[in-house]
């Protein structure tokens, strides 16, 4: 039996695949050539004295077994860079980069900040940011191609480090078309019309907030109209197509501009998303997830005594 073992160039070629399903784009990612690729692969398999790939002209199929070895290829490839990370944070901490990722109704609202805040007390910290939904974020987190992740929650965080930051208030944004019920008082979460809330797309989880805190289900949105973004679903309010739960930080950044729209904090218990940055629990970045958490801190938005804006 051969006491060969896999290299991590190897195991990065299979996980690459296994992700794109097509050799040229998978060498593309791993910046190497199609054959380079594709024989390093075929090494892998002989090592291992097993088939991991099924090829031909036009398609491209990993095995069964090929996709267990990539899931494992993928968290040894996370704990060699946890290594190199370990490495570089002893000999200078709280410096080189740090690869943030943040979902898509954080990102415009606490980077700019954050980004500043961090220049000013650590010049020598670098951010590469990285803006996506919650999912692959977290994909992208346990696979080590990045350090730590600003999310929001609930949300599924198994196996990852967890630390809170901060609660914000959803507003209710509706349609400033001058009807007089929606000017006489503050809304309350119990008089919500859900056939009248719109909702973000699929993959966003302020959509499955959205929906828990005003105990609807899927019933709600009973037209289809979704967005792909807070930009558009502030216009599509105005639009008067409905109404839309839109976080404290984005109005309070100025998302609902000029558009036709007013913002209405609600009665009694409002409903609430806690933003949290993620990390693996073999971090060895703690430092800088600190560092990272107290800048984001300083930006949490202040709950105001008024009950309306806009």
């Amino acid at each position: 039996m051969s006491t060969a073992l896999p290299s991590l160039r190897q195991l990065s070629y299979l996980v690459a695949l296994a992700e794109r399903l097509n050799f040229t784009q998978a060498a593309q990612d791993c910046f190497v050539t199609q054959s380079t690729l594709s024989a390093g692969i075929q090494e892998l398999e002989r090592t291992l004295g097993v088939q991991l790939v099924e090829r031909d002209r036009q398609h491209v199929l990993v095995t069964p077994l090929g996709r267990d070895v990539a899931a494992r290829g993928r968290a040894l490839l996370a704990a060699a860079r946890d290594l190199v990370d370990t490495a570089a944070a002893q000999g200078a901490p709280m410096t080189g980069m740090v690869r943030l990722g943040a979902i898509p109704t954080v990102a415009p609202f606490l980077l700019p900040g954050l980004v500043g805040q961090l220049r000013q007390r650590h010049p020598a910290l670098r951010l590469a940011l990285r803006e996506d939904q919650t999912g692959p974020l977290l994909q992208r987190l346990r696979s080590a191609e990045l350090d730590f992740a600003l999310v929001a929650l609930p949300y599924d965080t198994t196996g990852l480090m967890v630390r809170p930051l901060f609660t914000e208030e959803l507003w209710l944004v509706t349609p400033a078309d001058g009807r007089s019920d929606r000017k006489a008082l503050p809304p309350r979460l119990n008089g919500l019309d859900g056939a009248r809330l719109l909702l973000l797309e699929e993959g966003h989880c302020l959509r499955d907030h959205a929906l828990d805190a005003c105990r609807l289900s899927e019933r709600a949105n009973r037209g289809g109209i979704e967005a792909s973004s807070l930009v558009t679903l502030v216009q599509m309010v105005s639009a008067g197509l409905g109404d839309a739960l839109v976080p404290r930080m984005a109005i309070d950044a100025g998302l609902l501009g000029n558009a036709a729209v007013r913002a209405a904090r609600f009665s009694g218990p409002a409903p609430t998303r806690t933003i949290a940055l993620l990390a693996r629990p073999t971090t060895t970045r703690l430092a800088e997830l600190e560092a990272i958490a107290a800048a984001l801190d300083a930006l949490a938005p202040v709950e105001r005594a008024v009950a309306a804006a806009g």
